[in-house]
């Protein structure tokens, strides 16, 4: 059969159309795939939260090695994901949520996010933890981007181990929530997963503040600006500034430590230094293909983990490590209380950066940032925050402001040492009582318990062997013991491990007023120079009325805590020496003494012989320190008491007398 060419061309024309059609349908539908794909997945029935929607799944968990018959004790490997999605009108800064975790966890690793403390995985997080948006810090809204799912939501993989809770139990934390403040969060729905809504609070009244896309800058005991002043392809310079703003916070010798997270290192530095001068890690990887060519000889610093620390007074007029406004001051930060000219510390760093941040904006701040002192406050601090740029005068001297590039903050705030963990501690004692009670077994940790009881409460001492080291107490304790017919532990209480001791002793008490005597002791090798100490009470504080030899100063806006310090020349609280005889004399603490008065008030009269003369709270250079778990008992009260039943047993045999009669 013949086909006119017609019908040929026809047919032809047919074919070309419809695969033309068959394409187009096909790419229809690809993009309508695409964009199925790109609409968050969100559950049932939360499609109109108008906040921040949180989204926990658990995904799966493992058992691990050792294979135990005991399932409290089993472990578990688990791994999980956070959604958090910006469903709201206004953008959400640096964001930040809580998971309430429960089965004594381990957190391994966190992608897409860094703990807010800043500890380094693995972390342990049973109680509890808050995370960090990294690298995505911030959720923009759904109306701003038109509907860019990259920019409003954040997806954060966890790894972890777990323990307890053998299957089929479900393994979910007791709550997820929106840590940012001016957001309420009601309790989450908890199935399989856990999810939680979280609006605006409506009862929370806004600042009056200029509106910026920065966050304003937060309070805190200890503050660290990181400031970018200059900016180029491959580098830049930043100003780290710390500053103490806690009425008792110190630092002394600070020891500055951070993670870079872009593979960043420190070419130099003005008014601090590195404490491993290492290069090794510029050599190989992506810095040293990157930087062939260049003279790594002069680079100081190529760690991810950096230590930095503050140089002494005699480098601030160096031309090349110093002439930087408040370096070099040894790592000295005091309180404001103390010295405010004192209370602030910075440096200039020179940072190199990699591929692909080969953009003069693109800056990443580092991480997990730690700041220690020799004995001073634990210090924990959060994430850095973008914030509004820091201003500075003008160098040309004048009358203008000049901007930082780009400024982040970096809030710290002191935690108070938990049971065992101080790192200094306080002795008491009492004119009534013959017997000091010293400090608590193991109060600043026990490493070494093979030869002596950890568990064991420290044996009493006669007065003066709070003089003698440790080590050497052991006879006259034993010797006390035996005296006052004690018992004698065995094996006997550990020490107490303390770099300082404090004695806090009553020495008087009358009808207007009462006395203490305040000793220092440092048991450690290094000097305390321009020390500080505070002490709260429940009801006495508010009667301070002088103190000799040290200056003092009574704080009623922090709980009438009195603030001491050392007068001209008493300000060095020095080492431990060794004795006349080192061979068979133990080693003699460095020492302070001062005696203190108070006046009884009417309205919160303290009872001292009950204890009311005895601190409730005391801090050596912002450390807060273990407090003995007993006080000195006045035998005067159970004199008085024996008294008192004698009189009775009298009065009970002057009836049976008369009623036999």
């Amino acid at each position: 059969m013949k086909l006119s060419w017609k019908v040929v061309a026809f047919m032809l024309f047919l074919f070309h159309s419809t695969n033309h059609i068959s394409l187009a349908q096909q790419q229809g539908n690809d993009e309508a795939d695409d964009e199925a794909e790109k609409q968050p997945t969100i559950p049932k029935g939360q499609e109109h939260c108008k906040g921040i929607f949180i989204w926990y799944n658990f995904i799966s968990r493992t058992k691990e090695f050792p294979r135990l018959k005991n399932t409290i004790a089993q472990s578990w490997a688990f791994k999980s994901r956070v959604t958090i999605l910006n469903m709201g009108t206004s953008e959400l800064q640096a964001w930040k949520i809580f998971i309430g975790f429960q089965y004594k966890e381990i957190l391994v690793s966190a992608k897409g996010a860094v703990l807010t403390s800043g500890v380094d995985f693995p972390a342990p997080v049973g109680n509890g933890t808050y995370l960090s948006g990294y690298p995505q810090t911030d959720l923009e809204t759904s109306i701003d981007t038109a509907n860019e799912l990259d920019k409003i939501q954040v997806k954060v993989e966890l790894r972890g181990t777990q323990f307890g809770l053998k299957p089929p139990g479900n393994p979910m934390p007791k709550t997820i929530k929106l840590a940012n403040d001016g957001y309420k969060c009601p309790s989450p729905t908890r199935r399989t997963s856990m999810y939680v809504c979280c609006v605006k609070d409506p009862k929370l009244k806004a600042n009056k503040t200029t509106k910026t896309k920065f966050l304003p800058r937060q309070k805190g005991d200890l503050l660290i600006s990181y400031d970018v002043s200059q900016a180029y392809k491959n580098n830049y310079l930043a100003q780290v500034t710390i500053e103490n703003r806690h009425p008792l916070g110190r630092l002394d010798h600070w020891n500055l430590t951070w993670e870079w997270m872009r593979g960043e290192f420190i070419n130099s530095l003005k008014g601090a230094y590195v404490r491993k001068v290492d290069i090794s890690g510029c050599l190989n990887g992506k810095v040293g293909e990157y930087y062939g060519d260049m003279d790594f000889s002069k680079v100081l610093n190529c760690e991810k983990k950096p230590i930095l620390f503050d140089l002494p007074p005699e480098k601030a007029d160096h031309a090349q490590m110093g002439k930087i406004p408040f370096c070099c001051r040894n790592g000295t930060l005091l309180p404001e209380t103390m010295d405010s000219t004192k209370s602030k510390s910075a440096f200039v760093i020179e940072v190199f950066k990699i591929p692909p941040d080969l953009n003069r904006t693109t800056i990443y701040p580092p991480h997990k940032w730690k700041i220690v002192g020799d004995l001073n406050p634990d210090y924990r601090c959060g994430a850095p925050i973008r914030v509004e740029p820091a201003q500075s005068p003008d160098p040309t001297g004048v009358e203008a402001v000049k901007y930082a590039i780009a400024s982040w903050q970096i809030v710290c705030n002191i935690s108070r040492p938990t049971k065992d963990n101080s790192r200094c501690c306080v002795t008491f004692s009492a004119y009534y009582n013959k017997s000091a009670i010293p400090c608590d077994t193991c109060a600043c940790g026990c490493e070494d318990t093979a030869k002596c009881n950890p568990n064991k409460p420290a044996m009493l001492l006669p007065p003066e062997a709070l003089l003698v080291p440790f080590e050497n107490r052991s006879v006259k304790a034993k010797a006390w013991a035996q005296i006052q017919h004690f018992k004698v532990p065995k094996p006997l209480p550990c020490g107490d491990n303390c770099g300082v001791s404090i004695n806090w002793h009553v020495s008087s008490d009358y009808k207007q007023g009462w006395a203490a005597r305040l000793t220092l002791f440092n048991w450690k090798s290094i000097n305390f120079e321009n020390w500080f100490t505070a002490v709260q009470f429940k009801k006495a504080g508010s009667g301070y009325e002088r103190m000799f030899s040290f200056n003092a100063t009574l704080l009623k806006e922090l709980n009438n805590t009195i603030f001491i310090q050392g007068i001209e020349g008493m300000n060095y609280l020095i080492g431990k020496k060794n004795g006349s005889d080192p061979e068979n004399d133990p080693d003699v603490p460095g020492k302070q003494q001062s005696v203190v008065t108070f006046k009884k008030s009417g309205k919160t009269w303290p009872d001292i012989a009950k204890g009311d003369g005895f601190p409730t709270r005391v801090l050596f250079n912002g450390e807060e320190c273990a407090l003995p778990s007993r006080i000195p008992v006045s035998t005067g009260i159970r004199f008085s008491v024996s008294l008192s039943l004698l009189f009775l047993c009298k009065f009970v045999s002057f009836l049976l007398i008369q009623c036999l009669n």
